[in-house]
């Protein structure tokens, strides 16, 4: 498990064997089943979590009992509710598991210390945290800018790894429009290529 991790590292990070045996030190594999959570809503989220195999989301669950889901991830992308993360508050939002999936987890104290220690690492966080804020910025203006139609689109075309491992229903709450529109969306739009 910690190899797929290494070599993200050394493509991603340039990190050296040597940087590497100092993150493998801090790193604790983690395995969980479909449907198993890795944060539930109230608990602090203390650890930094990279995915080796499988597919999570992040979601809050909102006082009418729907699901809203922020973030879908999947193989060589880091998930962690960073506001509680960086807080120490209690989490508003949950993170399971779609997929059977292999993760490897760094406590946030642990973290801190690699960014220290190896400038790389501390360039490579500092990169992801860039991309993390232009994904959000671009996802806001999205969802206040386009249609459903071409959030659909664009989220098919720039996430096709993703699209055909969840289910329409979280597709919908992802995109934050109702299960029936997006069908009839796609319905229509199978009789346009089709």
């Amino acid at each position: 498990m910690f190899e797929v991790f290494a070599n993200y590292l050394r493509v991603n990070g340039g990190l050296t064997d040597e940087d590497l045996k100092l993150v493998e030190a801090v790193t604790i594999p983690k395995r969980i089943r479909k449907r198993q959570y890795l944060l539930q809503e109230g608990d602090v989220s203390r650890f930094n979590t990279f995915i080796t195999k499988g597919c999570l989301r992040l979601y809050h669950v909102g006082n009418d009992g729907a699901e809203h889901i922020l973030r879908f991830a999947v193989e060589d992308w880091w998930i962690s509710d960073y506001e509680s993360y960086h807080s120490g508050l209690p989490s508003k939002f949950n993170i399971d598991a779609l997929e059977d999936s292999e993760l490897l987890l760094i406590e946030k104290e642990r973290f801190d210390t690699l960014c220290e220690t190896i400038p790389r690492f501390r360039k490579l966080r500092e990169k992801l945290d860039n991309k993390n804020f232009e994904i959000t910025q671009n996802r806001i203006l999205s969802n206040i800018s386009e249609s459903t139609e071409e959030k659909y689109n664009n989220f098919v075309n720039m996430c096709p790894h993703i699209y055909n491992r969840v289910p329409l229903h979280m597709l919908a709450s992802f995109l934050g429009v109702s299960r029936e529109t997006l069908s009839r969306m796609r319905q229509q739009q199978q009789k346009k290529t089709g």
